[in-house]
């Protein structure tokens, strides 16, 4: 195993720092042999059988060409569930995390609601969502259908009930007062910082998920939040993921949309990150 170490660190050392290197070396061992990091270390001396060297060598290979270490292994932890992760959805940030932290900060962990994730992509959000709020009726939006499956195969092999649906979150329509709350981390790259992208990012993530115009790169929060007005119940929330240059433009439109309670809140880096409107 300590061959393997070796090698892994001296494959990547270019393409991450000392600290992201030992985390990747920890989770791509764990990945071959099942190991947890105790394990790690009290079995260094294990040797690879020819599989499991060629395995790493084919992680490794990956890697160096800047595919995302989820998508090599194809799972990701997300607010301590296990998520799958494949190419046709956004890999989870912790920023996300923090958006539904600050979610099961605002309800009742123990009261029953009708949830609403619009552009679910894997998941990652309604199922936080239902771990926490068991009581809750859960829904997932999403325009992919690739999404969508990989979605559903997560909840079933987190045994969590989602109600998955496809359609267009620029097309939601209807004014029923149906909702407590709706969730959204929509697209809100605008094309224009294409060019300055990670290459991980830009090259392997789904575009659809990622990009808006640079004319209206509010299209999906106008969207959404118009949808919202009329949708949430009294008393009921609508919770963005936000671009951090546009805090200020999306809690304006907001107000001038007709909403009352608006509050911006910023990432653990301190930039302007997601969004609490209260009907």
């Amino acid at each position: 195993m300590q061959k393997s170490i070796e090698y892994i660190s001296n494959s990547l050392q270019s393409q991450f720092s000392v600290n992201e290197l030992k985390i990747v070396t920890q989770i791509l061992i764990s990945e071959i042999t099942g190991f947890n990091p105790t394990q790690i270390i009290v079995n260094k001396n294990t040797l690879f059988s020819d599989e499991q060297v060629k395995l790493l060598h084919t992680f490794v290979e990956k890697l160096k060409k800047n595919e995302p270490l989820q998508y090599v292994t194809g799972k990701t932890e997300f607010f301590g569930l296990k998520i799958k992760i494949k190419p046709g959805v956004l890999v989870p940030r912790p920023e996300t995390e923090e958006l539904v932290e600050w979610i099961t900060q605002s309800l009742n962990k123990s009261g029953s609601y009708r949830l609403l994730d619009v552009g679910t992509g894997s998941g990652c959000i309604a199922l936080a969502l239902k771990s926490v709020f068991v009581d809750s009726d859960v829904t997932a939006l999403d325009i992919s259908a690739q999404a969508l499956q990989i979605a559903t195969d997560n909840a079933l092999a987190l045994g969590l009930e989602i109600c998955f649906m496809h359609g267009d979150a620029l097309q939601m329509s209807g004014n029923e007062l149906c909702w407590d709350l709706i969730v959204s981390n929509p697209p809100y790259i605008p094309f224009s910082e294409k060019a300055n992208m990670d290459g991980a990012v830009f090259d392997y993530e789904p575009h659809e998920a990622l990009f808006v115009p640079d004319n209206d790169p509010l299209i999906f929060y106008r969207r959404i939040a118009e949808y919202a007005f009329f949708a949430l119940k009294e008393n009921g929330f609508l919770f963005f993921e936000i671009h951090r240059d546009y805090g200020t433009q999306c809690v304006s439109m907001l107000y001038d949309l007709g909403f009352t309670c608006v509050e911006l809140r910023k990432d653990i880096s301190g930039n302007d990150r997601m969004i609490k409107v209260k009907r």
